[in-house]
């Protein structure tokens, strides 16, 4: 059964971009909400924020193999567009562009855009290259589709600064609206590689939630403070079975994800990323100071 008011109108879905750019003729005031599928509470939370800024909202399914490194997970990322197409049409979306690799690039992408110093630190820095990948990519989006608007998660920070960076830098005709995190009844940010961890696993990965509410309940004590806060749960957790295997911590300004000095004040991102198993994970709190 579905939810009492659910819309469960079938979505149109496009798979070339001939299709697309007839589709897109005479929509209308348009909002793209940018997936790699495994669709969840966290999507919905984006479509739902979608319709409330456009009359059509256009849900792009591509898992992007340019923001994959040699060795993370491309290859087992999850995949499931017939379940990906029910929560759309439960969420009444109205176009799904689900193109394949060849489709998106049918030849080698020489072209790609760099995110520059904002790209070089936390997620940049454990990843490599992975920004020039999600902007080339949505940038490639932006040109296909000719969105008004377009969503993303507050759970991705750093992402969703450089998109508006890169919106802002190239004057790209596009309003690029940020979603808060959606979090399960636990605690622990939505998030498709969620269902990679066993039951033991996910107990740990609820250290990182739990981190970052300490350092946001640190907030008037400062920088050092909601740094220290969140810190001790996360050396309680790296001692735990399985442990938290923290990757990086930081305390970073809203707008250029640069660490903010001890005497910092106005918006900030408390950001942390972990392994727990074989799982990277990776979540947020946005401060104000």
């Amino acid at each position: 059964m579905t939810p009492e008011g659910t819309r469960l109108t079938e979505p149109t879905v496009v798979r070339t971009v001939a299709e697309l750019r007839r589709l897109r003729q005479g929509t209308g005031r348009t909002a793209l909400v940018p997936t790699m599928g495994a669709l969840h509470a966290g999507h919905r939370n984006l479509i739902a924020t979608a319709r409330e800024h456009a009359d059509t909202v256009l849900v792009s399914v591509f898992v992007n193999p340019l923001q994959f490194g040699p060795n993370e997970d491309y290859d087992r990322y999850p995949r499931d567009l017939d379940t990906d197409l029910a929560v759309c049409a439960e969420e009444g979306v109205d176009v799904v562009f689900a193109p394949s690799v060849a489709e998106m690039y049918p030849e080698e992408q020489i072209v790609t855009l760099d995110a520059g110093r904002m790209g070089k630190v936390l997620e940049g820095a454990t990843r490599p290259g992975f920004f020039e990948g999600v902007l080339t990519v949505v940038s490639k989006l932006f040109h296909l589709v000719t969105p008004d608007v377009a969503v993303f998660g507050q759970k991705d920070a750093q992402q969703l600064a450089i998109v508006r960076r890169m919106t802002r830098d190239l004057a790209m005709p596009v309003t690029v609206v940020g979603a808060a995190t959606v979090r399960e009844n636990d605690g622990l940010a939505t998030a498709s590689r969620n269902v990679y961890l066993t039951e033991r696993e996910r107990a740990s990965a609820l250290a990182l939630s739990r981190a970052l509410l300490a350092g946001a309940d640190a907030s008037v004590t400062g920088p050092v403070g909601i740094r220290d806060a969140a810190r001790r749960v996360l050396d309680e957790a790296a001692a735990g079975e399985p442990p938290v295997v923290l990757d990086y911590l930081a305390l970073v300004d809203a707008h250029t994800f640069t660490e903010v000095p001890d005497d910092y004040r106005g918006e900030s991102v408390l950001s942390v990323a972990a392994w727990v198993g074989t799982t990277r994970l990776i979540d947020n709190v946005p401060l104000t100071l």
